[in-house]
């Protein structure tokens, strides 16, 4: 609660959260904000303009525009925090491991993140598509695939600069359990920037499944995504722009709330950052007022 209320102390955070959270809750609950089945065709109202049933008119097959952009937040938003998650878990059980024990095993665990970050995330993932076909759910092995070492070296840097503290060393000779330790002292310190990378990571991977899925490599027809939805109306771009425009602009504003939001996060969580900001919002005040009073004078 504290956290959330440091984050919300900035508006346009406090606005991207609350934005962020009802497009969360649209998507579980799309059967109850649709107001049509996606899948469902109606070649008689081919590229029909809005109108009071269809806020957002018809596809090239008649189907609700608006229904799909909601249906189209599951893939697009849903699935990828899955994907994330999974990520960031394996990242950080090999990156405590790591920056924990040291030694010998630290130097293996990173040998293999080095051999994974070797290769370039999206030769990696056409790789993957490669090898196992189209499709949402080998996108989502891809970008877990892609995304756990890069997580693991960040958390396993977190984990080294607390490892040496006093109080880690004083919980060690006392006999502590290494797993008990790792709960109560290192998780804590490590949680801020696992939020932070977690946050960033997030848009990048929306960005990322919407452009695969503009290129037919990601979720098949006749399910809703929006990347998928923008190579549909690609045909009709000039005669019909408003079928790009409206899943152009939910990823727009996704992606772009996503953005805000971390940074915001990451100010919250960061102390030095908002030490920073105060002073320099003190020494902009400080200025301010020299120069007033060298005009009053």
């Amino acid at each position: 609660m504290k956290l959330l209320r440091q984050v919300c102390r900035e508006r346009l955070a406090a606005v991207c959260l609350f934005f962020l959270s009802a497009t969360f809750v649209v998507g579980i609950c799309a059967p109850l904000f649709a107001p049509h089945n996606p899948e469902e065709v109606h070649m008689e109202l081919r590229y029909a303009a809005a109108s009071w049933e269809y806020w957002l008119g018809n596809d090239h097959l008649g189907r609700c525009v608006l229904s799909r952009i909601i249906y189209g937040i599951r893939p697009s938003m849903l699935w990828v925090g899955a994907a994330l998650l999974a990520s960031v878990g394996i990242g950080a059980i090999v990156g405590f491991i790591a920056g924990y024990f040291r030694g010998k095993i630290d130097a293996v665990l990173m040998r293999v993140c080095d051999v994974m970050l070797s290769f370039p995330g999206y030769v990696m993932t056409l790789a993957v598509i490669g090898v196992l076909g189209a499709g949402l759910e080998n996108i989502l092995i891809a970008f877990v695939l892609m995304k756990w070492a890069w997580f693991a070296r960040i958390i396993r840097t977190s984990v080294m600069q607390y490892a040496d503290a006093e109080y880690v060393r004083f919980s060690r000779a006392i006999g502590t359990r290494s797993f008990t330790l790792v709960r109560k002292h290192l998780l804590p310190v490590a949680l801020p920037d696992i939020a932070v990378i977690s946050s960033s990571a997030f848009g990048s991977m929306i960005l990322q499944i919407s452009g695969f899925s503009f290129l037919g490599l990601g979720i098949q027809a006749p399910n809703a995504e929006w990347g998928m939805m923008l190579n549909e109306a690609r045909g009709v771009m000039f005669s019909k722009p408003e079928l790009m425009l409206a899943p152009g602009i939910a990823i727009i504003l996704i992606v772009s709330a996503v953005n805000f939001l971390s940074d915001a996060l990451q100010k919250a969580l960061d102390p030095k950052l908002m030490t920073s900001r105060h002073k320099r919002q003190k020494q902009s005040v400080s200025i301010t007022a020299q120069l007033q009073g060298k005009e009053v004078a």
